[in-house]
Parts: C-alpha cells; sequence; structure tokens
C-alpha cells in the first residue's frame, strides 16, 4: 500500500544548535492511516516541507518514507500559486477571486509527475495507491499509464464546486481526465460528488449511474466509483483527553483567566477567507452593541492559526481581523471583562481539549469548508454532554451533525439569534443535543472513514454479521417509496454456494420475507440469475408473483408468464461450435463440466483445484477468442460465461424497472457479474454485496443468513408503511 500526500506524516525538525531530525506529525489522517501502513508494508510519498532539499528514503516506525523535492520557485508556483491562490478559491466557491497563471499550472503539472513518479517506483505488483486531497488531482491518471496494473484511489479533502463554478479554470478537462485515472474517488459531501459527476457529463459526456462513472478505454468501458466518504476524528483519543484531570485543570483555568465569564464562546480555524471569521466577529460586536450580550456575561476567544502568510490574500485578512479585533477590545472591554480574546497561534492537542472543555458555545462559521473537524473535536471532547454547537450549513459536518444549530453565516441577524439562542439553552436541551452529537462522532470515527474507502477500493475488509445501521437506514429510505422493486440474485445470494447447482434452494425465511413483500402494495420482487430460466424456476420455486431474469437477462419472464428466447441462424451455429470447444476443454480437465443456456455455455472449474482451474478457463479463453472472437465473455466465481447474445444484469434490471414502474430499487448480489446490476442502479436505489471483493454497491453483508435478515427487516418495514 502507498500513500501520496502534498506532505508527508513525518516533519523536519531542524534546531537552532544545528541538530535536526524527524517527528510525527499530529493529525487524524495519519492517526487513521498508520497502522493499516504498518499491516500493509506500507510506504508514504510526499513532500518534507523544506525547500530545495532532498532526503533519502527511510523507515519510521514500521513505514516507508520517501520524501519528494520540492523547489523554492515550486512551491510559490505550484503549492502558493496554482493550489492555493487557484484551486483553493474556486473549490470555495469563489468566495475570494481565483488567479489564473499558465506558469503555475506547468509546475502544478511538473510536480504531480514527480509525486506519480515516485508512487509508481514504490509500488509492488498489484498495490494499492491512494491519492490525498486538490494539490494531486493529476497523479491518478499519470499513474495508470505508468503502472495499470496498480489500485488507484483519489480523495478530495476539499469542496468540489457547482459546474458554473469550476467551469471557470482554463484546464478543467485536464483536471477531470486526471481525477478519472482512479479506480474509486472520494468526496466529503454527497453535492460534491454530484458536482463532479455533472463535470463530467458536461465536457465529456460520459454516462453516470448512480455513483458509477463510465470511462471509455479502446473497445471497452473502465468503470469509476465517485461517491462520498465524509471524514472524520480520531473520537476516542480526543475523549480520553478531556478526561484527563490535568486537562480539566487546565479548563478551569481558561475560564477563570477570562474573568469566569457566564458565557465562554469558542472559534478555532485557520486563519483563511473561507471560514467566516469576519462575520462571526461582526455579529458578536453586534450583540454587545444591542446589549443583546454584555462583556461581563458573555466572552468570544478566537484562535486562528498562522495560515499560507506569504500569500498577499492571507496577509490582507489577518490585518482586516486584528483591526477588527482591536476596535471590538476598544469599544467593549472592561479591565476586568475582554471582549475578544485572540490568539495567533497553534496548539497542542491537549491545549485545545481544554479549549473545548471551557467553551459553553462552539461557533464553527464556515462561508464554505469540506468537512470541518474542529466540530467534531468539539462534540468528541465533552463527555460531560454539555456545550452547544452552532455549526455553518455550508460545512460538510453539517451533513452529519443535525442536532448542532445550524446557521447561515451570511445571515448575520440569523446569526446572532442563533448565537444568543445557544447562549441561553436550558441545560436539559444542551445535553439532548450534545448525546445524538456524540454517537454520530463516536460511530463514525476516522478509522471508520478509512476503512469504508478502503473497503470500496479493495474490496479486502472483515465484515460484521447482521446489518449494519447505515442499511438498515437505507432499508427504511426505500421501504418509503411509491413503488419498489427488490431485485435478487440467487446462487449466493438467496441460497448458498453447493457443489451440484440442481441442489441450491433459498432459504425458509427468505422465502417467507419474500412472500410478505409481495403482500405489500407496489411491491414486486425479481430473481436476477446466470442461470437458464428452466434452471432458476426449478431451484427457486418462485411464488406466481416473482420475475424472473435468466442468463443474465437474456430470458425474461413476467408475472405468470413464461420465458422466451429466438435465436438466430447464426447465433445457432456459434452456439453449436462453441459447445465443441468446451467439450474438449473439459474433457482434458476431470472435474469441470459445461452448463448449457438458452443463448450460451459456462464452463464450471469449482471442483478443480486453483491452479487446474486456472489452466482449464485459460484453454477455453484462447480457443473461443481464436475461433469465436465476438462472441461475450463473462468472468465469475469459479466459472467462464460465453454467450452468443450479449446481455447482463445491469440490463435486466433497467427492463425490470421500466416493467414495474419502479421509483427505487434495491438490488443484491455476490457475484462479480452482478457488479453490471449494481453500476445500473439510480441515485435513491440501494446495492448490498454479499461477501467480500471490490464492488459499485454502497452496502454490504457477510452472507446468505445476513440476506434473509435484511428482507425481513425490509418486509417489516414495508408492511408498516
Amino acid at each position: 500500500m502507498v500513500i501520496v500526500s502534498n506532505r508527508l506524516p513525518v516533519d523536519y525538525d531542524e534546531q537552532p544548535d544545528g541538530s535536526a531530525g524527524w517527528k510525527t506529525s499530529p493529525g487524524g489522517l495519519v492517526t487513521a492511516l498508520e497502522p493499516i501502513m504498518r499491516a500493509a508494508d506500507g510506504a508514504w510519498v510526499g513532500w518534507a516541507g523544506v525547500a530545495d532539499r532532498e532526503f533519502a528514503p527511510f523507515e519510521n516506525d514500521g513505514i516507508s518514507i520517501i520524501p519528494v523535492p520540492l523547489g523554492e520557485d515550486e512551491i510559490q508556483e505550484y503549492y502558493e500559486g496554482f493550489s492555493n491562490d487557484t484551486l483553493w478559491p474556486l473549490y470555495h466557491d469563489v468566495i475570494a477571486p481565483p488567479t489564473y497563471h499558465r506558469e503555475w499550472w506547468d509546475a502544478y503539472v511538473r510536480v504531480n509527475r514527480r509525486f506519480a513518479e515516485a508512487a509508481a517506483r514504490a509500488a509492488d505488483e498489484g498495490a494499492t495507491v491512494w491519492v490525498q486531497d486538490y494539490q494531486l488531482q493529476l497523479v491518478p491518471k499519470m499513474l495508470r499509464e505508468a503502472r495499470p496494473d496498480l489500485v488507484i484511489g483519489f480523495f478530495n479533502h476539499i469542496p468540489f464546486p457547482a459546474y458554473g463554478i469550476y467551469s471557470q479554470l482554463p484546464w478543467r478537462r485536464q483536471v477531470i481526465e486526471g481525477l478519472l485515472g482512479a479506480d474509486v474517488i472520494g468526496f466529503q459531501r454527497q453535492a460534491d460528488a454530484g458536482n463532479f459527476q455533472r463535470a463530467v457529463r458536461r465536457l465529456y459526456g460520459y454516462t453516470t449511474r448512480g455513483a458509477v462513472v463510465e470511462v471509455p478505454e479502446g473497445d471497452d468501458v473502465r468503470r469509476v466509483i465517485a461517491r462520498h466518504f465524509p471524514i472524520s476524528i480520531d473520537a476516542d483519543g480526543f475523549e480520553q483527553l478531556a478526561r484527563r484531570p490535568d486537562v480539566q485543570a487546565r479548563a478551569k483555568e481558561i475560564r477563570e483567566g477570562l474573568g469566569n465569564p457566564k458565557t465562554v464562546m469558542l472559534g478555532v480555524d485557520r486563519l483563511d477567507y473561507t471560514k467566516g471569521i469576519r462575520h462571526r466577529l461582526k455579529a458578536f460586536g453586534e450583540l454587545l452593541r444591542d446589549g443583546r450580550l454584555s462583556v461581563s456575561d458573555a466572552s468570544l476567544v478566537q484562535v486562528a492559526s498562522p495560515s499560507r502568510e506569504r500569500v498577499e490574500t492571507y496577509r490582507q485578512l489577518r490585518d482586516e481581523i486584528e483591526l477588527t479585533v482591536g476596535r471590538l477590545n476598544g469599544d467593549y472591554s472592561t479591565i476586568s471583562h475582554q471582549a475578544i480574546a485572540y490568539l495567533h497561534h497553534g496548539y497542542p492537542r491537549e491545549e485545545m481539549a481544554a479549549l473545548y472543555l471551557a467553551a459553553d458555545v462552539m461557533l464553527v462559521t464556515a462561508l464554505r469548508d469540506g468537512m470541518n473537524l474542529v466540530a467534531k473535536e468539539y462534540v468528541a471532547s465533552r463527555f460531560d454532554e454539555d456545550g452547544v454547537l452552532v455549526l455553518s450549513e455550508f460545512a460538510g459536518a453539517a451533513d452529519e451533525l443535525r442536532q448542532s444549530v445550524l446557521v447561515n453565516p451570511h445571515d448575520i441577524e440569523g446569526l446572532k439569534d442563533a448565537m444568543v439562542k445557544a447562549a441561553e439553552m436550558p441545560r436539559k436541551d444542551r445535553a439532548k443535543r450534545m448525546r445524538a452529537l456524540r454517537r454520530r462522532v463516536r460511530d463514525y470515527d476516522v478509522a471508520r472513514w478509512s476503512a469504508d474507502f478502503l473497503e470500496t477500493l479493495t474490496g479486502n475488509a472483515t465484515i460484521r454479521p447482521g446489518v449494519r445501521d447505515d442499511l438498515g437506514r437505507a432499508l427504511a429510505r426505500l421501504a418509503a417509496t411509491e413503488r419498489l422493486l427488490v431485485a435478487l440474485d440467487f446462487d449466493g445470494t438467496l441460497a448458498p454456494h453447493v457443489d451440484v447447482p440442481d441442489d441450491a434452494r433459498a432459504s425458509d425465511g427468505a422465502k417467507r420475507s419474500i412472500d410478505r413483500l409481495l403482500e405489500s402494495k407496489d411491491t414486486a420482487v425479481a430473481f436476477v440469475s446466470g442461470r437458464a430460466i428452466d434452471s432458476l424456476r426449478h431451484v427457486s420455486d418462485p411464488h406466481d408473483d416473482v420475475l424472473l431474469a435468466g442468463s443474465h437477462g437474456v430470458e425474461l419472464q413476467f408475472a405468470g408468464g413464461e420465458g422466451a428466447l429466438d435465436l438466430h441462424e447464426s447465433e445457432i451455429a456459434d452456439l453449436h461450435a462453441l459447445a465443441t470447444i468446451l467439450d474438449e476443454v473439459v474433457a482434458s480437465a476431470p472435474g469441470a463440466w459445461v452448463e448449457r443456456k438458452p443463448a450460451g455455455l459456462a464452463l464450471h472449474t469449482r471442483k478443480l483445484s486453483a491452479s487446474a482451474g486456472e489452466k482449464a478457463q485459460r484453454a477455453a479463453r484462447t480457443r473461443v477468442k481464436q475461433e469465436l472472437p465476438e462472441l461475450t465473455l463473462r468472468d465469475g466465481k469459479n466459472v467462464l460465461e460465453f454467450a452468443v447474445r450479449s446481455s447482463t444484469k445491469g440490463d435486466a434490471i433497467a427492463r425490470l424497472r421500466q416493467h414495474t414502474g419502479a421509483t427505487a430499487v434495491l438490488y443484491v448480489g455476490d457475484d462479480v457479474t452482478d457488479e453490471d446490476g449494481f453500476a445500473a442502479l439510480e441515485p435513491g436505489d440501494v446495492g448490498v454485496k454479499v461477501g467480500q471483493g471490490r464492488t459499485f454497491a454502497r452496502y454490504r453483508v457477510r452472507g446468505t443468513d445476513d440476506v434473509d435478515r435484511l428482507l425481513e427487516m425490509l418486509a417489516e418495514l414495508r408492511a408498516a408503511r
């Protein structure tokens, strides 16, 4: 596994006496990925933070560190220029005007290529490479061109803008093309993923279905997942800090130092124009002016850590904020009480935890923010279930932390009302809100975020038994739809895999749930299988109202009807030739067998050893490619399927949706061929993968027992509707 980010997880620490060394950087990303990296023999590629210095690769706590050098001119043009004076303001809805310089773009391309080349050298055959953030958006495509064997992920930690804004970028096509080199592209919010997909459709005309983007590559199509994975924090780490006696004592000292006001309000931000610090100060100043808050009862602590101070826009912002703070303190502070405590420097985590404990009201008033982890840190630290979070609806955290006091920071009157409401909120209401917020932050921490992303990227994850809470919520939304289609694969989904295909049977629990679903109004159930429809009918013994799709959708049987398929003469001839080839392959591979289907044949190698099965499948592929190159080929679990008429389970889902008039679809499957079904799902649909393996499905269960429980839950929810 290889992580690629602008900065390394370690900082080069050079002391005044000339001594130097490496120390681990604090931060949630490092906390989340370090154990995974150590377990996976991982390497981290990034800049060391020192200009015009080259460092040799080295080991740090079980992780290979691979520094990428940057010159002073590249820092100015690639980092301070294109990344932070072009992309940053553009991606944050042009709160400040972006600057476009061709030489900055040239530096961005050059540095991205250097990062990609370093990652390509570091990655083993078939390795997983996870690229981080907006500074490196061209790396995925560069990596794919150099190393097509790699599994490539990308996560964008900041917002992705609406197309009307994004289209201003002169290099808009190149950036989209760079991102589409990844297998999975992650965003903070669902709206960001939607904005990206709209940009793909507008600029390239590629098809998007649900979270899947279909990228043409020659005669083939590569499917890219683009969806939201909201990032989080080390929630347990912050709570443990807050529970330390020394941190609690420090929180008490902070309040005493402020004169023990009735209400301490806190803002913690990088000094950045996107954070809404000016709006917050304006609102607080007007509350003091109007007498709704008094300086003896309320104090605002504003931590504004230094940021990009060589960029002119940031220098101007600092001057403006410091002038505003000075004016408000001059107008309203008394000898014993200061209106605003302004702190322009960073703090260690212990001091931050103490500040969070000391604050009655946390003000997160960003004008635009990918997530805002400060909001989650405040919630995690409040083990006392006290405190109120005032949160901008334009921060990604607002999608999750719905029990906060949500505000539009551009509405100064609304912001003032929210601040007063938070200051005056009764203890009972504060505790109720904070309990719900803490539950969300604890359940979805940074380890869960990284696990979810990597599970989607690689398919290698431990799957807990049962139906996860997020899948349960998705089922509840499905149950409320007007017309529901429940489409189910059979083998490995409703019925466990068996050595003799004719022995496969669905469980009694699954049958009861399906019968109950069919009793619900406006609910259709379909079995979608690679089996021929006669075989599917035999093993599933379906209810009369169950719809059937056999042979990957080549055959369809609607309620009460018969499946029908008429092959052309040329297709029949190809089918006979295919049978001859596969019979010869089977004759030389004892234990393999051929399954006859109306429009194709399947070579099964489940009973063979892995090497013998691979050899038989390779022989079949080679012969068919030479003699019948027009046939469709599908890989499954220990099965190779050839068809004289092309159709996929995705085609079957589309036809079943049209036939039933479904407003939402649930599709559950376990096989590689089910990925076509998942890829055909639309926004509002739910895909569930059974077992491990890379998948386009949003959700996952461990086995057929969990499918039984899933169907039971859905039947109960649909009936209750």
